[in-house]
Protein backbone atom coordinates (compact mmCIF):
# COMPACT_ATOMS: atom_id res chain seq x y z
CA UNK A 1 0.00 0.00 0.00
CA UNK A 2 2.73 2.73 0.66
CA UNK A 3 4.62 1.36 -2.20
CA UNK A 4 1.80 1.90 -4.00
CA UNK A 5 1.03 5.69 -2.71
CA UNK A 6 4.73 6.36 -3.56
CA UNK A 7 4.99 5.79 -7.00
CA UNK A 8 1.75 7.29 -7.39
CA UNK A 9 3.44 10.78 -5.97
CA UNK A 10 5.96 10.81 -8.30
CA UNK A 11 3.92 10.87 -10.98
CA UNK A 12 1.58 13.57 -10.15
CA UNK A 13 4.62 15.77 -9.49
CA UNK A 14 6.47 15.08 -12.58
CA UNK A 15 3.19 15.67 -14.23
CA UNK A 16 2.90 19.25 -12.24
CA UNK A 17 6.51 19.99 -13.60
CA UNK A 18 5.64 19.26 -17.54
CA UNK A 19 2.76 21.42 -17.01
CA UNK A 20 4.44 24.41 -15.36
CA UNK A 21 7.22 24.16 -18.18
CA UNK A 22 4.88 24.49 -20.96
CA UNK A 23 2.95 27.15 -19.43
CA UNK A 24 5.85 29.45 -19.05
CA UNK A 25 7.36 31.44 -21.48
CA UNK A 26 10.24 33.77 -21.60
CA UNK A 27 10.02 38.00 -22.69
CA UNK A 28 11.44 37.55 -26.35
CA UNK A 29 14.20 39.65 -26.34
CA UNK A 30 13.70 43.02 -28.46
CA UNK A 31 14.76 43.92 -31.45
CA UNK A 32 17.78 46.41 -32.08
CA UNK A 33 16.57 49.35 -34.45
CA UNK A 34 19.65 51.75 -35.41
CA UNK A 35 18.77 55.07 -36.23
CA UNK A 36 18.30 56.69 -39.66
CA UNK A 37 21.66 58.27 -40.46
CA UNK A 38 21.15 62.05 -41.87
CA UNK A 39 24.26 62.85 -43.75
CA UNK A 40 25.07 66.98 -43.44
CA UNK A 41 26.10 68.20 -46.53
CA UNK A 42 27.95 71.93 -46.29
CA UNK A 43 26.53 74.81 -48.70
CA UNK A 44 29.91 75.12 -51.64
CA UNK A 45 29.37 75.99 -55.41
CA UNK A 46 30.04 78.34 -58.14
CA UNK A 47 27.59 81.08 -57.97
CA UNK A 48 26.70 84.41 -60.07
CA UNK A 49 26.04 87.73 -58.86
CA UNK A 50 24.94 91.31 -59.91
CA UNK A 51 24.41 94.53 -57.98
CA UNK A 52 23.50 97.85 -58.84
CA UNK A 53 24.09 101.06 -56.03
CA UNK A 54 24.86 104.18 -55.19
CA UNK A 55 28.06 105.87 -54.54
CA UNK A 56 28.95 108.74 -52.33
CA UNK A 57 31.97 110.06 -53.86
CA UNK A 58 35.08 111.93 -52.68
CA UNK A 59 37.75 113.23 -54.10
CA UNK A 60 40.73 113.80 -52.10
CA UNK A 61 42.02 116.53 -53.59
CA UNK A 62 44.00 117.63 -56.91
CA UNK A 63 47.06 119.68 -58.06
CA UNK A 64 48.57 120.89 -61.15
CA UNK A 65 52.41 122.43 -62.59
CA UNK A 66 51.37 126.27 -63.09
CA UNK A 67 53.65 127.20 -66.21
CA UNK A 68 53.89 123.72 -67.83
CA UNK A 69 56.03 120.63 -66.73
CA UNK A 70 59.06 123.04 -65.28
CA UNK A 71 57.07 125.16 -63.05
CA UNK A 72 55.63 125.03 -60.08
CA UNK A 73 53.09 122.16 -58.25
CA UNK A 74 50.04 124.42 -57.21
CA UNK A 75 47.19 122.62 -55.70
CA UNK A 76 43.40 123.53 -56.44
CA UNK A 77 41.42 125.59 -54.75
CA UNK A 78 38.32 123.35 -54.77
CA UNK A 79 38.66 120.47 -55.91
CA UNK A 80 34.95 118.25 -55.59
CA UNK A 81 32.73 115.21 -57.44
CA UNK A 82 29.33 114.12 -57.38
CA UNK A 83 27.69 111.25 -56.60
CA UNK A 84 26.70 108.40 -59.12
CA UNK A 85 25.78 105.23 -59.51
CA UNK A 86 26.87 102.02 -59.45
CA UNK A 87 26.35 98.27 -61.63
CA UNK A 88 28.49 95.20 -61.24
CA UNK A 89 28.33 91.75 -61.94
CA UNK A 90 30.85 88.66 -60.92
CA UNK A 91 31.37 84.98 -60.61
CA UNK A 92 32.24 83.53 -57.23
CA UNK A 93 32.60 79.91 -55.43
CA UNK A 94 30.69 79.12 -52.27
CA UNK A 95 33.69 76.87 -50.10
CA UNK A 96 32.00 75.93 -46.98
CA UNK A 97 29.22 77.63 -44.83
CA UNK A 98 31.30 80.29 -43.33
CA UNK A 99 33.74 80.93 -46.47
CA UNK A 100 33.34 82.06 -49.95
CA UNK A 101 35.26 84.25 -52.54
CA UNK A 102 34.72 86.04 -56.17
CA UNK A 103 35.80 88.26 -58.91
CA UNK A 104 34.32 91.09 -60.03
CA UNK A 105 33.88 93.99 -62.68
CA UNK A 106 31.99 97.21 -61.49
CA UNK A 107 31.13 100.37 -63.66
CA UNK A 108 31.00 103.71 -61.91
CA UNK A 109 28.83 105.99 -63.92
CA UNK A 110 29.52 109.53 -64.56
CA UNK A 111 30.89 111.58 -61.62
CA UNK A 112 31.02 115.58 -62.66
CA UNK A 113 34.09 117.08 -61.28
CA UNK A 114 34.29 120.84 -60.41
CA UNK A 115 36.77 122.73 -59.04
CA UNK A 116 38.58 125.95 -58.93
CA UNK A 117 42.14 127.50 -58.85
CA UNK A 118 43.54 131.18 -58.59
CA UNK A 119 45.82 133.40 -59.90
CA UNK A 120 46.76 135.85 -63.12
CA UNK A 121 45.36 136.04 -66.06
CA UNK A 122 46.81 135.85 -69.50
CA UNK A 123 44.77 138.59 -71.05
CA UNK A 124 42.85 139.99 -68.17
CA UNK A 125 44.43 142.92 -65.46
CA UNK A 126 44.80 141.58 -61.79
CA UNK A 127 43.70 138.71 -60.46
CA UNK A 128 41.66 135.91 -61.73
CA UNK A 129 39.75 132.68 -60.04
CA UNK A 130 39.70 129.64 -62.56
CA UNK A 131 36.00 127.75 -63.05
CA UNK A 132 37.40 124.41 -64.04
CA UNK A 133 34.68 121.58 -65.25
CA UNK A 134 35.27 117.86 -66.11
CA UNK A 135 34.39 114.61 -65.02
CA UNK A 136 35.40 111.18 -64.55
CA UNK A 137 33.85 107.44 -65.04
CA UNK A 138 36.09 104.58 -63.28
CA UNK A 139 35.80 100.33 -64.08
CA UNK A 140 37.06 98.18 -61.50
CA UNK A 141 38.24 94.70 -61.46
CA UNK A 142 38.34 93.02 -58.24
CA UNK A 143 38.80 89.82 -56.31
CA UNK A 144 37.22 89.57 -53.09
CA UNK A 145 36.88 87.35 -50.15
CA UNK A 146 34.26 86.80 -47.57
CA UNK A 147 33.31 85.47 -43.90
CA UNK A 148 29.84 84.21 -43.41
CA UNK A 149 28.86 84.36 -39.85
CA UNK A 150 26.18 82.17 -39.82
CA UNK A 151 22.72 81.86 -40.47
CA UNK A 152 19.60 83.26 -38.91
CA UNK A 153 16.20 81.55 -39.84
CA UNK A 154 16.91 82.97 -43.98
CA UNK A 155 19.64 85.52 -43.05
CA UNK A 156 23.02 85.44 -43.38
CA UNK A 157 25.14 88.50 -42.36
CA UNK A 158 29.27 88.69 -43.77
CA UNK A 159 31.89 90.75 -43.61
CA UNK A 160 34.11 90.80 -46.87
CA UNK A 161 37.55 92.75 -48.63
CA UNK A 162 38.78 93.15 -51.86
CA UNK A 163 41.66 94.23 -53.59
CA UNK A 164 42.20 94.85 -57.68
CA UNK A 165 42.70 97.65 -59.68
CA UNK A 166 40.38 100.53 -61.38
CA UNK A 167 40.72 102.29 -64.69
CA UNK A 168 39.75 105.85 -64.01
CA UNK A 169 38.83 107.67 -67.03
CA UNK A 170 38.42 112.10 -67.32
CA UNK A 171 37.15 113.82 -69.57
CA UNK A 172 38.44 116.76 -71.18
CA UNK A 173 39.24 119.77 -68.36
CA UNK A 174 37.78 123.00 -69.76
CA UNK A 175 39.86 126.42 -67.57
CA UNK A 176 38.12 129.44 -67.59
CA UNK A 177 39.72 132.03 -65.66
CA UNK A 178 38.30 135.35 -64.77
CA UNK A 179 38.90 138.47 -63.04
CA UNK A 180 38.05 139.15 -59.13
CA UNK A 181 37.47 142.81 -60.51
CA UNK A 182 35.17 141.64 -62.88
CA UNK A 183 37.13 143.54 -65.94
CA UNK A 184 36.40 139.96 -68.05
CA UNK A 185 38.02 136.41 -68.33
CA UNK A 186 40.25 134.89 -70.70
CA UNK A 187 39.33 132.35 -73.34
CA UNK A 188 38.30 128.77 -72.10
CA UNK A 189 41.23 126.23 -72.15
CA UNK A 190 40.52 122.42 -73.00
CA UNK A 191 43.11 120.03 -71.77
CA UNK A 192 42.66 116.24 -72.71
CA UNK A 193 41.73 114.14 -70.26
CA UNK A 194 44.08 111.48 -69.29
CA UNK A 195 42.73 107.31 -68.31
CA UNK A 196 45.23 105.20 -66.30
CA UNK A 197 44.63 101.75 -64.36
CA UNK A 198 45.46 102.24 -60.52
CA UNK A 199 45.59 100.45 -57.39
CA UNK A 200 42.28 100.12 -55.32
CA UNK A 201 40.90 97.94 -52.17
CA UNK A 202 37.60 97.32 -51.01
CA UNK A 203 35.67 96.81 -47.39
CA UNK A 204 32.10 95.28 -47.32
CA UNK A 205 29.62 94.49 -45.12
CA UNK A 206 26.37 93.34 -45.29
CA UNK A 207 23.48 90.72 -45.27
CA UNK A 208 21.82 87.79 -47.97
CA UNK A 209 18.54 86.72 -47.84
CA UNK A 210 17.15 83.42 -48.54
CA UNK A 211 14.80 84.02 -51.67
CA UNK A 212 14.66 80.52 -53.05
CA UNK A 213 16.74 77.74 -52.54
CA UNK A 214 19.56 78.26 -54.93
CA UNK A 215 19.07 82.72 -55.27
CA UNK A 216 19.94 85.02 -52.57
CA UNK A 217 19.25 88.75 -52.21
CA UNK A 218 21.89 90.50 -50.96
CA UNK A 219 22.01 94.25 -49.12
CA UNK A 220 25.75 95.91 -48.34
CA UNK A 221 27.30 98.76 -48.09
CA UNK A 222 31.08 98.52 -49.26
CA UNK A 223 34.03 101.25 -48.58
CA UNK A 224 35.90 101.75 -52.05
CA UNK A 225 39.42 103.59 -52.28
CA UNK A 226 41.30 104.10 -55.45
CA UNK A 227 44.85 105.79 -55.65
CA UNK A 228 46.17 108.47 -57.28
CA UNK A 229 46.98 109.20 -61.13
CA UNK A 230 46.90 111.45 -63.76
CA UNK A 231 43.95 113.99 -64.20
CA UNK A 232 44.21 116.41 -67.48
CA UNK A 233 47.16 117.36 -69.82
CA UNK A 234 49.53 120.17 -70.73
CA UNK A 235 47.66 122.89 -72.76
CA UNK A 236 48.49 126.67 -73.28
CA UNK A 237 50.70 127.16 -69.92
CA UNK A 238 49.21 124.84 -67.58
CA UNK A 239 49.46 121.12 -66.80
CA UNK A 240 49.96 118.31 -66.65
CA UNK A 241 47.39 117.37 -63.71
CA UNK A 242 46.81 114.91 -61.26
CA UNK A 243 44.05 114.11 -58.66
CA UNK A 244 44.96 112.50 -55.38
CA UNK A 245 43.30 109.71 -55.28
CA UNK A 246 38.93 109.13 -54.51
CA UNK A 247 37.21 106.88 -52.24
CA UNK A 248 33.45 106.14 -52.11
CA UNK A 249 31.00 104.65 -49.92
CA UNK A 250 28.49 102.54 -51.80
CA UNK A 251 24.96 101.38 -50.92
CA UNK A 252 24.57 97.79 -53.00
CA UNK A 253 21.49 95.87 -53.31
CA UNK A 254 21.92 92.47 -55.72
CA UNK A 255 21.27 88.99 -56.04
CA UNK A 256 23.71 85.84 -56.29
CA UNK A 257 22.33 82.29 -57.78
CA UNK A 258 24.15 79.36 -56.47
CA UNK A 259 23.93 76.73 -58.95
CA UNK A 260 23.71 73.28 -56.49
CA UNK A 261 22.20 75.49 -53.55
CA UNK A 262 18.92 73.27 -53.84
CA UNK A 263 21.15 70.30 -52.26
CA UNK A 264 19.75 69.41 -49.27
CA UNK A 265 20.68 66.15 -46.35
CA UNK A 266 20.21 63.05 -47.80
CA UNK A 267 18.46 60.71 -46.04
CA UNK A 268 20.13 56.66 -45.30
CA UNK A 269 17.86 53.62 -44.75
CA UNK A 270 18.98 51.89 -41.77
CA UNK A 271 19.75 48.35 -42.50
CA UNK A 272 17.94 45.57 -42.67
CA UNK A 273 18.28 43.25 -39.03
CA UNK A 274 16.06 40.36 -39.33
CA UNK A 275 13.64 39.50 -36.00
CA UNK A 276 14.78 36.88 -33.71
CA UNK A 277 12.45 34.19 -32.83
CA UNK A 278 11.37 34.09 -29.35
CA UNK A 279 12.87 31.09 -27.01
CA UNK A 280 10.81 29.27 -25.06
CA UNK A 281 12.24 27.30 -21.39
Amino acid sequence: MKNALAGFLAVLLTGTSAVGADLYQAEPAPAYVEAPEVQITQSSGWYLRGDVGYSFNKLRGAHYYQGGPGGYLQDFDTADIKDSYVVGAGVGYQFNNYFRSDVTFDYMGKSDFRGSTSGFCGSVPGRCVSADLSSLRAYTLMANAYVDLGTYGRVTPYVGGGIGGSYVKWDKLRNTSCSVNGLGCDPTTEHGGKGKWRFAYALMAGASIDVTCNLKADIGYRFRHINKGDMFAYENGGGPGRDKGLYSHEVRVGGRYVFNGCDTAQYMPPADIPLQPAVYK
